[in-house]
């Protein structure tokens, strides 16, 4: 291909360039390419004049597959014909080094052909971690870290300079963690990357958060919840007040979760506002606020200004401290419904969790609603799914969770799943609704396990119940199950 840029790059960018008879440089697009792609072909094509020709869609799409056509490349064929340098001591390595190292044409591909293929696996992280004579890249798919083509240790340092200068950061600092995030787009895709670098041992470790941004939001009935508890869940985010509390940890889908009960709530009749750290996804006709420690706008902060924009629904990302709290809580009493998100193991757990945050007891039970507490599990692959005997254990466990199932499914493994036998994953869930015995118990200072017992002799379905219910549909494992629902 032209210039030694892969077809991966110029169809994760949008262009395709070419080089006429006098020797200079067009570039076909749709729209103009962002500034850093332009410097990317400056220095692949030698420093020379760019030009821009804009072309229709159509006309681009034709070039792009003529282009992959010419050049077929993956991350792993380009890191087999790379022959890297020796490696240099970190504290040599400067940072005009790092940066004429992180535009040459290999590391560019590179980093853009990791970053494809991470979206084509579905991939909701890429993990570059360092460690002493080696380095690991690794794609979270499904939940679960499976090695990706690594880079030579040479190269390294390029690759993360590459990654900084993508996501304007300090190139040379390198003992400090930073934060940043870059805009992509692939085809009609626009990808949001959080990047964020740490100082380790033996290096840096950068791992990217891939987040698509323009995305399909999944609404409630597609979140793999059991009938009975959506319905009531759905009646839950009907009242008129109150908060509303998703609860598992980081990465269980509690946003999720959380941006399909809007959409549920979501007529049009109704002023709606979020305020998240950082804002995820865009919805049409929400007012959404990003936190911005550095500018003052923190969680408790922005909510004491969204409670002057007459809202009737609000969405705070997460409770991290009391003033968070105890500002939703506020909210809910003045005639709002407030949607938010805690760390705890199990629904029970969070009333006690808002309690420890110093919110009074009676402002708990006067407000909250119900909670309702999530893992993921993955979901067996549909193209190599095949039916197995079940195994005593676990007929048993299915048997005192009320799904009796003879046989079990699982995925052989084929191109479809990446040989994991999964693709995909869904939701396992336990609603606890916040009737008058439960807040009875909450005023008298009894601990989780004693309201869970409360919980569950008033019907409530425990996560690791939940998830037999779908092991005997089928749409996923025991081992699963264990995994997530000990």
């Amino acid at each position: 291909m032209l210039l030694g840029l892969g077809p991966a790059y110029l169809r994760q960018w949008r262009i395709v360039p070419v080089a006429d008879a006098a020797g200079a440089l067009r570039v076909l697009a749709a729209e103009r390419p962002a500034d850093h792609v332009l410097d990317d072909l400056r220095w692949a094509y030698g420093g020379g004049a760019v030009e821009v020709e804009l072309v229709d869609e159509a006309d681009l799409e034709v070039a792009l597959q003529r282009a992959e056509e010419e050049h077929g490349e993956t991350a792993a064929t380009l890191i087999a014909s790379l022959d890297p340098a020796p490696v240099a001591e970190e504290e040599s390595v400067g940072e005009g080094d790092l940066l004429a190292r992180a535009q040459e044409a290999p590391v560019v591909r590179l980093v853009n052909l990791l970053l494809l293929e991470a979206l084509a696996a579905r991939a909701s992280d890429l993990h570059l971690e360092a460690g002493r004579g080696r380095v690991a890249v690794r794609y979270r798919v499904d939940g679960v870290l499976v090695d990706a083509p690594t880079p030579p240790l040479a190269l390294v340092p390029a690759v993360i300079g590459r990654l900084k200068v993508m996501a304007e950061l300090d190139v040379a600092e390198r003992r400090r963690p930073q934060d940043g995030r870059v805009r992509l787009r692939l085809e009609e895709r626009s990808v949001d990357v959080r990047v964020s670098t740490l100082p380790t041992l033996h290096g840096e470790s950068v791992v990217l958060r891939l987040l698509e941004s323009e995305g399909r939001r999944l609404g409630l009935a597609e979140l793999g919840m059991a009938e009975d508890t959506r319905t009531r869940f759905e009646s839950l985010l009907s009242a008129p007040h109150g908060v509303l509390l998703t609860t598992g940890p980081t990465g269980s889908g509690k946003t999720t979760t959380l941006y399909a009960a809007l959409e549920q709530i979501r007529t049009g009749r109704e002023k709606i506002i979020t305020v998240e750290d950082p804002v995820e996804y865009a919805l049409d006709r929400v007012a959404q606020v990003p936190v911005n420690r550095k500018a003052g706008v923190t969680f408790a902060s922005a909510l004491r200004s969204i409670l002057r924009q007459d809202p009737d629904v609000i969405l705070v990302g997460e409770m991290r401290d009391r003033e968070t709290a105890e500002i939703c809580v506020q909210a809910a009493l003045t005639g709002h419904l407030v949607l938010s998100t805690l760390h705890t193991n199990d629904a029970p757990g969070a009333l006690v969790r808002l309690i420890d945050l110093a919110v009074e007891p009676y402002l708990v039970t006067s407000t909250v609603e119900g909670v309702l507490a999530q893992r993921l599990v993955r979901v067996v692959c549909r193209a190599c799914a095949q039916d197995e005997p079940i195994g005593a254990q676990t007929a048993q466990e299915l048997e005192r969770a009320g799904f009796p199932a003879e046989r079990v499914v699982r995925g052989r493994g084929c191109p479809a799943c990446r040989g994991t036998g999964y693709r995909g994953r869904t939701g396992v869930y336990e609603l606890l609704v916040v009737t008058d015995p439960v807040r009875d118990e909450v005023m008298r200072g009894r601990g989780s396990s004693a309201l869970r017992e409360l919980a569950l002799a008033a019907g409530m379905r425990p996560l690791r119940s939940d998830g037999w219910r779908q092991v005997a549909a089928g749409v996923t494992t025991p081992e699963e199950v264990l995994r997530v629902a000990r």
